[in-house]
């Protein structure tokens, strides 16, 4: 039987023009629902995007035994979980699935699943995570290349914990079973993303005990059990830097409402740099470009609150459209600008070395046949098709599936003349 292959068609040249509400995170998303396993009573999470990384972790949480349902934009979790073994061909499509694993640990004493998938940007390994378990009373066990089974014989237990590096997803993953281990657990060098604090929230509001989110000290005192609760997860400040980029590679107006700016100041400071007007309000920002863009310089990216790893492609496309020279270092990933090969395809005058992306003015963009490398390069690749003359069609549409809901509807809303579709393969 023939396939079928989606694709973004794209033609630029237009301003865009028009206000978005930013919608819920992604990256919080997902470790609520990890985090709903430790509850036993139901779970509400408001306005989750529609994303297939929350489909993942909705089947992850079935797979568990658990009961989940969309009603209207909301999710409904519920029940124990009974199942320890997570479904594998789900866990390996996305990188959060090892943040199911605490939770197991905590209610069943045991987890196992294949090593976690994701975007191809580089070595994402998971040995923060399993040294910090292991100080918890955590086993792995030898399974074989590709598949992970950790055991707490005698329970997890509290620890003094210290990272040498602020994962995200290492924090995420001790403070989810640290939430119910016996004890007090201290956990130094944690991650300061606003999704951390966000996660701390929501355990504290299901009757947990964390102290410190925000900073680089957490102290979690562990609950016998959590309850539930109704939660709404924290704007996407990913979403938000996007649509600020598109508006600067466009050009147009663009206000971004419901999602403070505080969360992606960076973003929006070195987009008033290149030229762009910021208007800044509590919950709301508008963007606008109409006259030319100038290079940035030297940028690079960090751990919170610095520049967001997540936020460098679509800020590179923006300086495709400069007249003065940029370039981005990502300390973060070492292969984050995949997207490189599709701006070079689209005429922009770029080049990679190591971590570092140069851009180069005088590059005339138009319109070519792009494929998208991962999550954040194809959204990228999408902004910078929006800035180039003619017609771009954008293949591999399924990353931009795991982080942005509505993608070519809300750009099409802000007057970009996009639509996706389905032809055969």
């Amino acid at each position: 039987m023939a396939q079928s292959a989606e694709q973004i068609v794209v033609t630029g040249g237009g301003p865009l023009n028009g206000t978005v509400r930013v919608p819920a995170a992604k990256n919080s998303v997902l470790p609520l629902l990890a985090a709903a396993l430790l509850c036993q009573r139901p779970v509400r999470l408001r306005g989750v995007p529609r994303l297939s990384d929350v489909e993942c972790s909705l089947a992850l949480l079935r797979g568990a035994g658990c009961t989940t349902q969309w009603q209207g934009g909301d999710v409904a979790l519920s029940g124990s979980p009974v199942q320890s073994t997570l479904p594998g061909q789900t866990a390996a499509q996305m990188r959060a699935s090892i943040l199911f694993c605490a939770p197991l640990l905590a209610r069943l004493g045991r987890a196992e699943t294949v090593l976690p998938g994701g975007c191809r940007i580089g070595s994402r390994p998971i040995d923060l995570h399993l040294t910090g378990l292991a100080r918890m009373g955590v086993q792995e066990l030898d399974a074989g290349p590709g598949r992970l089974v950790l055991l707490a014989p005698s329970g997890l237990h509290g620890a003094e914990i210290t990272l040498r590096f602020p994962s995200v997803g290492a924090t995420e993953t001790l403070l989810l079973a640290a939430a119910c281990a016996r004890g007090r657990t201290v956990l130094r060098g944690a991650a300061r993303e606003p999704e951390v604090a966000d996660l701390a929230d929501f355990l504290n509001r299901c009757g947990g005990s964390v102290e410190g989110a925000g900073s680089s000290t957490l102290i979690i005192e562990g609950r016998r059990a959590l309850g539930g609760c109704v939660f709404s997860p924290l704007p996407d400040r990913i979403f938000a830097s996007t649509l600020a980029c598109a508006a600067a590679a466009a050009g147009g107006r663009v206000e971004l409402t419901g999602c403070s700016p505080e969360l992606y100041a960076p973003v929006l400071e070195i987009l008033t740099q290149m030229g762009c007007r910021v208007e800044r309000g509590g919950e709301s920002v508008q963007v606008a470009r109409f006259g030319r863009l100038y290079g940035a310089g030297r940028v690079f990216t960090g751990v919170y609150p610095a520049l967001a790893t997540d936020a460098a492609p679509p800020l590179a496309a923006a300086m495709l459209c400069a007249e003065g020279e940029s370039s981005i270092e990502d300390v973060i990933f070492e292969r984050r600008f995949a997207c490189a090969e599709g701006f070079a395809a689209l005429g922009g005058r770029v080049n990679t070395a190591g971590r570092v992306l140069h851009i180069r003015p005088g590059g005339a963009l138009r319109g070519t046949r792009l494929s998208a490398p991962d999550l954040r390069g194809g959204a990228a690749l999408v902004l910078a098709a929006l800035a180039a003359q003619g017609r771009s069609q954008i293949g591999g549409v399924a990353y931009l599936d795991r982080g942005y809901a509505d993608f070519t509807e809300i750009l099409a809303s802000l007057g970009a003349r996009i639509y996706r579709e389905t032809k055969p393969a």
